[in-house]
Formats: C-alpha cells, structure tokens, sequence
C-alpha cells in the first residue's frame, strides 16, 4: 500500500473504535518561557500510554483482512511492542509475539505482561532483538511488523497530524520525536496536504542521530549504532520508507542526555505530567528558547507517558 493523505484519513476512520482523539493542551508555562504559543499532543493518555497504538491497530487491520486468523511478531524497545499487544487484542483471532531487549524499561514489561501476548527478552539492543524477531518469523511463518518501516504503521501514525489540524489549524511549528521516522513521515505527509508553509522539527537524541545524518547524506542508517540514552523508544536507525517520505520536508535538532533529563523534570513540575524522554524530548528546543520558535503557534507531540520508575527518581534526587 502506499502512504498518502487518503490512506491517513481512511486509518483514522479505521483505528477509531480504539484509539483515542487526544487532547491539545495549552501550556502557559512553555509558551512564557520560549515566547512561542505552545500546546501540548497528549499521546500519553492512548490505551497503552504511547501513540505507537495508533499504527499498530492500523497495521494489524490491514493484514486481517487478508488473513483472519494469523501470527505476528515484532521486536520493540517496549511501546510499539504495547501497540501491537493492544492490537492483536482488540482486533481478536491474532497471535502476538514480541521481543524486547533485556534493557527495556520495566514500565514497559510490566504493562506487556497484562497482555495475552508471548514475549521474549533476548538483545541487548533494539537492533539485537529486532534480529531476533526476523529469525522467529523465518522459522515460524509468523508475519513480522515493523516498529516504523511500514506503509501502513505511518499511516497510523499520521492520524495524530489529522488531530493536530482539526483542533487547531493555525498551528504553525510541529515539534515530534524522531526515532526510526514512522510517526513524523506521517505527520509530515499530513502537514504537506493541509498546510504546505507548518515546519516541522524533529528532535532526536545526540546519542542517536540517524535522521540527520540520513538527511544530510542522503541515505538511510537503518541499523544505527547509537550511543546510550534515556530515549529508548528514539534509539537506532532511521528507517529507509520515513527517509523516503521526509527528505527535503523536515529539520532535525538534537537533545543531549541532560536535557533530556531537564524535559522530563519540567513537565512534571510545570504540567504534572509523566512523560518518558521518548516524548518529552519534544519540548526541549523550547527550553533553549531558540529564536526560530519565538512567536510562533507550536505543537509539541507528547508521544507516550511509559515512564520508568526508577529513571524518575534519579531526576527527582540525583
């Protein structure tokens, strides 16, 4: 299939039963600091307390059709791993099994284990458990979902750019968090077709900067070997369809680890909320107060809330 803004509006219809239209909220504490207009995509508050649900469900509606009663596997760092759980759930007669490196967040193996799945820790690394999961799906016939490669999962993801313009059109900067690509190709596909002139940022960790070195040399890095982080979820290569559907239509920034760790402490003090650094690395080029945002109307996506505890509290009480 391919990823165009008709597929996004024909996800959104599909994934709606459940996946939640989640709230914009302003941020006055944001917008004081960074002279900007910023509002908050609350993708933590989906099922599975990430956005990943949204193109998991679309994902695994798409290849039932064609195969009722089948077998998944798919390797994630934990969200996409929840995504593809939740899916398997809702759209019932699925077998899901998921790897996660032996390093994932416990937050996130907590919440897998709630669900009907089969799961298996094996890697060290995404990358590790991603291979993993390609030998299991060789042995087994089990189809494999890719976490951000695949037409259809960046249509899910797109439908947050549907959201984002229906709630408030004016929106003149995108602020997404950049990993293997699929969320931000979607967003970004969304924003050419409603509003050729909204930049859209994409910020990612300096541990693992993939997409812009991509973009800049004009190939995809998929795989990546990244630095350590605490943006897990944002951590390897950027995948070659993302690269495809992004190039020339996005910037990168980037957020060292310190950052990272000041984001997640701000919007918890500021906003009382819980956000892993996957998503709150979002507001971190406000924090700087770059000048290019001064004045701005700005949407930040707050891709997901999974936040492990103990990470927490080495922010609260270094």
């Amino acid at each position: 299939m391919n990823v165009t803004f008709a597929e996004i509006v024909q996800a959104s219809e599909r994934i709606r039963p459940f996946a939640h239209h989640t709230p914009l909220r302003y941020s006055p504490f944001l917008s004081r600091v960074s002279g900007a207009e910023v509002w908050l995509k609350l993708e933590n508050l989906q099922p599975t307390g990430s956005f990943k649900v949204r193109g998991a469900l679309n994902k695994l509606y798409w290849h039932k059709q064609r195969q009722p009663e089948t077998a998944v596997v798919t390797a994630s760092a934990g969200n996409h791993g929840l995504g593809v759980a939740y899916a398997a759930q809702s759209w019932g007669n699925i077998t899901a099994t998921v790897f996660v490196p032996t390093n994932a967040p416990q937050a996130k193996i907590n919440k897998l284990r709630h669900f009907p799945i089969t799961l298996i820790q094996q890697g060290k690394s995404y990358e590790e458990a991603h291979q993993a999961a390609a030998v299991f799906a060789a042995q087994t016939g089990a189809v494999e979902i890719s976490a951000y490669d695949d037409a259809a999962v960046i249509a899910g993801q797109g439908t947050i750019g549907l959201e984002i313009f229906a709630d408030l059109p004016q929106v003149e900067v995108l602020l997404v968090p950049v990993g293997g690509g699929g969320m931000i190709a979607g967003i970004s596909l969304v924003a050419r077709a409603l509003c050729p002139t909204c930049c859209v940022l994409g910020v990612q960790p300096e541990a693992s900067p993939a997409a812009l070195l991509s973009l800049r040399d004009g190939v995809a890095y998929d795989p990546y070997d990244h630095a350590p982080t605490i943006a897990d979820g944002l951590a390897g290569g950027f995948g070659r369809l993302p690269f495809a559907l992004t190039q020339g239509h996005i910037e990168i920034a980037l957020a060292s680890e310190t950052a990272l760790r000041h984001a997640i402490y701000t919007l918890l003090a500021e906003e009382q909320l819980v956000i892993e650094a996957s998503g709150a690395i979002a507001i971190v080029p406000l924090l700087r107060s770059e000048p290019a945002l001064r004045g701005r109307r700005v949407v930040c996506v707050l891709s997901g809330g999974n936040l492990d505890i103990s990470l927490l509290k080495s922010i609260l009480e270094p």
